[in-house]
């Protein structure tokens, strides 16, 4: 085979896995590491999929509004691009040099997807979606199919050297977002548990009601959740050490320019948790 056919093959296979991604739920950003030493080289894979286990998802640049590692601890400044090639798996490269907390932020353009009646009802149960579907039970919709459209918003927190620090609480005004307020790779997680405070905030206002859900990649079915509070607040006990997939996902009725029913926005964090001596 010639490479420019074995080319054009991995790009029609690379075009299968976001044909299929986009039916898949959870969105993360996958480092290759989450404790890199100074000056290595992190591999910055986007993973779509359920329980922790997904397909990659290649570069894609209409889909790609902002794919950014954040460094330093200042409110502002520290931002750049995280580069790779069009097309490409992984989505594309890091390399932190200096020791301390950095930040990879990913967010989507809109994607869209229909659903038969089944699959959509089972999905708002699933997500904590109870509004929706009393919204649909009203309208009589309960047996129809949906269409939707989504976009996604993925952090990804470095604990560069093995150490944490400030900055875990920057708020990048991402349309859902996901905000620790603690530093969550310096977390030690008891059996017991251990709280991680997060707040929720859509178009930078908190959003209260939404449920959040956590899990490990070694124990996806052992899920922690807990809904926002009126100030967009959830606490999730936190009871084992590894790496850790936080989520929420928020519907509206879709606006008039979608050409959709609903409209839901994925917020997602990933992190590292410390061993407890």
């Amino acid at each position: 085979m010639s490479r420019r056919a074995a080319l054009s093959l991995k790009i029609v296979a690379l075009a299968l896995l976001v044909s299929a991604g986009v039916q898949a739920h959870d969105f993360w950003i996958d480092p290759s590491s989450f404790r890199p030493a100074p000056g290595q080289r992190v591999l910055v894979r986007l993973r779509v999929g359920q329980k922790f286990k997904g397909d990659p998802m290649p570069r894609d640049p209409k889909l790609l509004r902002r794919f950014s590692l954040f460094s330093g601890n200042g409110a502002g400044g520290g931002e750049t691009p995280v580069p790779g090639v069009a097309g490409a798996e992984p989505a594309g490269f890091a390399t932190v040099t200096a020791p301390g907390l950095h930040l990879i932020t990913y967010a989507s353009a809109r994607s869209s997807v229909e659903l038969d009646a089944a699959k959509f009802e089972a999905y708002l149960a699933d997500e904590g979606l109870e509004t929706i579907k009393a919204q649909r039970a009203r309208k009589g919709q309960t047996a129809a199919p949906a269409k939707e459209v989504f976009s996604r918003y993925a952090k990804s927190y470095l604990a560069v050297g093995g150490a944490g620090g400030p900055g875990y609480d920057r708020v990048l005004g991402l349309t859902l977002e996901l905000v620790p307020e603690k530093d969550p790779t310096a977390l030690a997680p008891l059996p017991q548990g251990t709280e991680l405070p997060v707040r929720l905030l859509y178009l930078g206002k908190p959003l209260p009601g939404v449920l959040v859900a956590a899990f490990t990649r070694d124990q996806p079915d052992a899920r922690v959740t807990a809904r926002t509070d009126a100030a967009g607040r959830a606490r999730l006990r936190l009871d084992r050490p590894g790496v850790w997939l936080v989520k929420a996902v928020h519907m509206i009725p879709a606006p008039a320019d979608a050409g959709a029913d609903w409209e839901s926005f994925w917020a997602s964090l990933t992190f590292e948790t410390v061993k407890s001596s």
